[in-house]
């Protein structure tokens, strides 16, 4: 019988081969292709750079106004409790006190009182200095209740004081977890901003940024506070304190943005607005959905200097009016304090201060 034997495989040749690597290499691409996988980023033109770059900001903006908010509650929650605290340790200082004279009396009644009061009497050599000891002794006794009635109500007080207290560091600590997710989200959105800026060449970048004449012109004015004032005087205010504002936001030309701050160095928008009214004796408050309700509306026809200007559906921007359709406003961390025309950016509204 023939040996039964299983057939010898055959090898590829060379060419086969090479044959079966370019269709799987040729087939990976194709699903690379298809999944996604693998292409290079579309390069984005300075048009779409600026369009992404101007959407994360105003989402950021609109991210720090509520920031802005959240942080005014945070530090008056932190002001309610320090005050609670401080109430509550003069308190017990005081109760302290009390504590302590009742604990003297006590100690005087325990050496004192082991004898029955007829028989005191009766062993007194002076009866009548006695008696008159017992009377004494007893409207003391009513003093001595009152004491401890009052030792009682600064219990109920202390205890009524730290549950406050509680509550108002449990709100205190929300709202600082609350700031911290906010934070997140500012700088999540500010970082891809500088990660999309970065790609672009420095023209490119400028272009995109408005970095040309107007950053030089800020810088000029920033530095001179003469020229400031006599270029701020030269607009015809509605009122002394207008004036004095829309001064002072000439003063801060060239001044850098910083999300969350409110000058002398460094503002963002709703910041700068608030520092400027603020060196004119008016207080404003801190965010835009505030400021928007802090004056009396009025319209675009309307303006006139030292109006505050609004932006975009969800008031998230704020400018200050100086006339001839210009406004100054803290744009963004790209770019400074600076003069802008006020049809920039979704014009939602003004409000005069004073």
């Amino acid at each position: 019988m023939a040996a039964h034997r299983k057939p010898r495989q055959r090898s590829l040749s060379g060419n086969t081969a090479r044959t079966a690597a370019t269709l799987a290499l040729a087939g990976a691409a194709t699903a690379t292709a298809f999944d996604g996988t693998g292409n290079a980023e579309p390069q984005l033109t300075p048009a779409q750079v600026k369009a992404k770059v101007d959407k994360l900001y105003q989402e950021a903006e609109a991210a720090t106004e509520t920031y802005n908010g959240s942080k005014e509650k945070a530090d008056a929650a932190q002001r309610r409790l320090n005050s609670l605290r401080d109430e509550t340790a003069r308190k017990q200082q005081k109760l302290n006190s009390a504590r302590d004279a009742l604990g003297s009396f006590a100690a005087a009644q325990y050496r004192e009182g082991g004898i029955d009061p007829a028989w005191q009497l009766a062993l007194s050599s002076d009866p009548d200095q006695y008696l008159d000891g017992a009377a004494f002794a007893e409207r003391a006794g009513e003093r001595r209740a009152g004491a401890v009635a009052r030792v009682r109500e600064q219990l109920r007080e202390i205890e009524q004081l730290r549950g406050a207290a509680r509550i108002e560091l449990t709100s205190l600590r929300s709202r600082q977890a609350e700031l911290k997710r906010q934070n997140k989200t500012i700088t999540g959105k500010l970082a891809q901003a500088r990660e999309l800026l970065a790609r672009l060449t420095p023209p490119e970048r400028a272009q995109v940024t408005g970095g040309g004449s107007a950053p030089g012109h800020a810088s000029r004015s920033a530095s001179d506070p003469r020229a400031a004032l006599e270029q701020a005087g030269s607009v015809a205010a509605s009122g002394s304190r207008a004036a004095a504002a829309v001064a002072y936001a000439y003063q801060k030309l060239g001044s850098p943005y910083v999300w969350g701050a409110t000058g002398p160095n460094a503002f963002d928008c709703s910041g700068l607005v608030q520092a400027a009214y603020r060196s004119a004796g008016i207080s404003l408050p801190r965010t835009t959905y505030a400021q928007i309700n802090a004056g009396r509306r009025v319209s675009r026809s309307e303006l006139q200097p030292g109006d505050l200007l609004f932006f975009y559906s969800g008031i998230s921007h704020v400018g200050l009016y100086v006339g001839n359709g210009q406004m100054i406003h803290a744009p963004n961390p790209s770019a400074p304090v600076r003069l802008a025309p006020i049809d920039q950016m979704p014009f939602a509204g003004a409000t005069r201060v004073v």
